[in-house]
């Protein structure tokens, strides 16, 4: 395939591509962890038949939330969990033996780190022939093994047959596992415009098959005819690109934000960490990362999966505990905002479980209190986390770094979550 360079390298370049837009998202990089604890929620309430006996307000619908809020890749991918009584699907609901054998995949996934391990699991779960379940399933073994496994939707699918000429169907696990394997081929001979994590190609996939970018057809188009409806396509897009812009203004103000936080918490006297992949953002004629911490003290520096890193802005305490964390959200889902802190705060981590902050603007509070409504997130009631709406930083930061100290005057203006206002 002469083209297929040519075409990876036009997606590449595409600031609307799924590469730029989800692939190389920090957010997506952010939601891993939180998705992986999930699934061990799923795991854990099925193993104590707590699980209940349908989707809404279940721990499965708050992991499938996660996924689909990722709409540049996911958008809909929690549907083919939504509990349909009259087609009596996906059937993991109120019959407990295919319940107990979900929980045993999930959790075999999870402990797994083979590729024959996983593949394994996924022919027995083939075997149960569980009515309703099938490959949708791959998009959460996607997310414990971005590696091994790619995620599977139907344009992604349609993608597929478009480049390869192939007739791969929706619903069959054997289906999944033979694209699976083409697009490990095809990962491995362009693997230095792709990556090793399956999502980057499976990124392109979608985009194909969502008809966004256009391929050779079976007689072989020429190169300059190939290009000429490469360019209408990319004519098509014109709105996503605008949508981009935005996130991309979206991005300033966030990083505002951080700086403000920064600022504010070496006034009163904390060590200040920046999200590691935000550090070198420009900021007040530097970069956010003047001033600040190098690496996370203690045995914060070793956590195994680095997701503490990400966190957008934490204080410390003289003495390296851990003072305060905030997570910035400023157009990004809220939903995934509240994921991530209660999944930190609820970790084995106990400096973690206690002033944490979500800041946002002030037109999103009733956003956020709306999600904590959610039976997912009963927990936080039980947590000591704080809404700090944007209009308070910006109208008390200056006063509470000249008169303050410590994390009162900061406490003062924040407003606890899952209570009154």
């Amino acid at each position: 395939m002469d083209w297929t360079a040519d075409l990876l390298k036009a997606w590449k370049a595409d600031p609307s591509s799924t590469y730029n837009s989800w692939f190389l998202w920090e957010e997506r990089l952010k939601n891993f962890r939180s998705i992986r604890r999930g699934i061990q929620t799923v795991v854990d309430e099925i193993k104590s038949d707590t699980f209940g006996n349908a989707y809404r307000g279940s721990s499965l619908e708050t992991v499938m939330g996660s996924i689909a809020e990722q709409r540049q890749m996911f958008k809909g991918a929690d549907h083919a969990f939504l509990w349909k009584p009259k087609l009596r699907i996906p059937d993991i609901y109120e019959d407990r033996e295919n319940q107990l054998a979900f929980g045993r995949f999930l959790d075999a996934c999870l402990c797994c780190n083979t590729e024959e391990q996983i593949i394994r699991v996924v022919h027995e779960l083939d075997h149960r022939k569980i009515k309703g379940l099938g490959p949708a399933a791959a998009n959460l073994m996607y997310f414990l093994h971005p590696t091994l496994m790619p995620p599977f939707n139907t344009a992604i699918v349609n993608g597929f047959n478009e480049v390869f000429g192939a007739r791969v169907k929706l619903g069959r696990w054997t289906e999944y596992l033979a694209m699976r394997e083409g697009m490990i081929r095809f990962n491995n001979t362009h693997r230095q415009l792709l990556s090793n994590d399956f999502g980057a190609l499976a990124g392109f996939l979608f985009d194909v098959g969502s008809g966004r970018y256009a391929v050779p057809s079976k007689e072989q188009i020429t190169l300059e005819q190939w290009r000429e409806d490469l360019i209408a396509a990319h004519n098509a897009s014109a709105a996503a690109t605008k949508s981009a812009e935005l996130a991309r203004n979206a991005d300033l103000t966030h990083t505002q934000i951080q700086g403000w936080l920064r600022d504010l918490g070496i006034s009163l006297g904390f060590s200040v960490w920046i999200a590691s992949n935000d550090v070198r953002r420009p900021y007040d004629g530097g970069v956010l990362g003047d001033g600040c911490l190098t690496a996370l003290p203690g045995e914060l520096a070793h956590q195994p999966d680095g997701s503490i890193k990400l966190i957008d802005v934490l204080w410390f305490n003289f003495d390296k505990s851990l003072a305060a964390a905030f997570e910035v959200e400023h157009s990004t889902s809220i939903y995934s905002g509240i994921v991530r802190m209660l999944d930190l705060a609820l970790g084995s981590d106990a400096a973690l479980a206690r002033n944490f902050f979500l800041v946002a603007p002030d037109d999103r509070e009733e956003e956020v209190r709306a999600q904590f409504l959610r039976p997912a997130f009963s927990r936080v009631n039980d947590l000591d986390l704080r809404y700090l709406p944007y209009s308070q930083l910006k109208m008390h930061r200056e006063s509470m770094a000249r008169f303050g100290s410590g994390l009162k005057a900061v406490l003062s203006v924040a407003r606890p979550l899952g209570g009154p206002k």
